[in-house]
């Protein structure tokens, strides 16, 4: 979660010099050596079939579409609402587990889901119309439903080995990225000044390869659900450290707002959460 929530403000940071997705891409190559060095170093089987299929698939929705949006939006909105935003995946994967039939779903998600957007309306809509861009605002909704579908693809194929899932994954998903830079005309260059520079650096290494390590490593012992629940701390991270590192205030209707929104993930996805039984699903065996 710390890391996680730091992240939202390194990519701010990285968004300041890079563009975009050319930022984006550097990050994910620079992770994915690190992946492939360790994948050949500890002499890993590389997945074969239906296997091999899931993880491109985890790559493309996790890194290429996930971080293309959440990195296009934060060059407009700032991180510590993204972070809320985005806390909203507790709720979004039990749905889309359930649309899956991975996980059972009961209304409590649905009341929840819809208190965090009150939460959400209430930072972004002012008396004078709206405060932040609508369309960051959107990019973040609709990133907050690729990276529960990362979520739940990470729990189809966690038979297999975190470092292996994240050289492949990173792989696909940074090819698709520097593709999609150079398609809308991005500036390739490497970074110049000081603080971003450290930024793309805390990206590459704890921002990826040490978050993403974590990641599995959880969803290969929870369910997709409890492993989004660490969503929900992010903007508590984020807020402050924003506040401290970028000098970006905290306002009363950010602060409010925010507790509403992990109020409404809290009793969707926290409360009772016992009772929600899981539907059995087999991890995909590596060959």
């Amino acid at each position: 979660m710390l890391i996680g929530g730091a992240n939202f403000l390194a990519v701010r940071f990285s968004n300041a010099e890079l563009d975009p997705f050319w930022g984006a891409g550097i990050r994910f190559v620079g992770a994915a050596v690190i992946f492939i060095a360790l994948a050949v170093a500890l002499r890993l089987e590389w997945p074969r079939g239906k296997l091999l299929v899931l993880t491109a698939a985890y790559g493309i929705v996790n890194f290429t579409l996930s971080y293309a949006l959440m990195y296009w939006a934060l060059v407009t909105v700032t991180a510590g609402v993204a972070a809320v935003v985005l806390a909203i995946v507790p709720l979004v994967t039990p749905m889309l587990a359930a649309a899956q039939r991975l996980e059972l779903l009961d209304r409590r998600a649905i009341i929840g889901a819809l208190v965090a957007l009150a939460g959400i309306v209430w930072m972004t809509v002012g008396p004078d119309g709206l405060v932040l861009p609508l369309s960051g605002l959107l990019a973040i909704l609709v990133a907050s439903v690729t990276v529960a579908q990362g979520v739940i693809l990470g729990k189809r194929i966690s038979g297999n080995h975190p470092a292996m899932t994240n050289a492949i994954g990173m792989v696909v998903g940074t090819v698709l990225l520097l593709a999609l830079s150079a398609i809308t005309g991005e500036r390739w260059a490497l970074p110049q000044e000081t603080e971003v520079v450290v930024a793309v650096g805390y990206l590459v290494t704890l921002g990826s390869a040490g978050l993403f390590v974590l990641v599995l490593l959880i969803v290969r012992r929870w369910t997709a659900s409890a492993t989004a629940y660490s969503f929900v701390l992010f903007p508590v991270v984020t807020m402050l450290l924003e506040a401290w590192l970028a000098d970006v205030p905290l306002t009363l209707r950010g602060v409010t707002g925010a507790l509403v929104v992990m109020g409404g993930v809290w009793f969707g996805a926290f409360s009772e959460s016992a009772d929600r039984a899981p539907t059995p699903q087999a991890p995909v065996a590596a060959p």
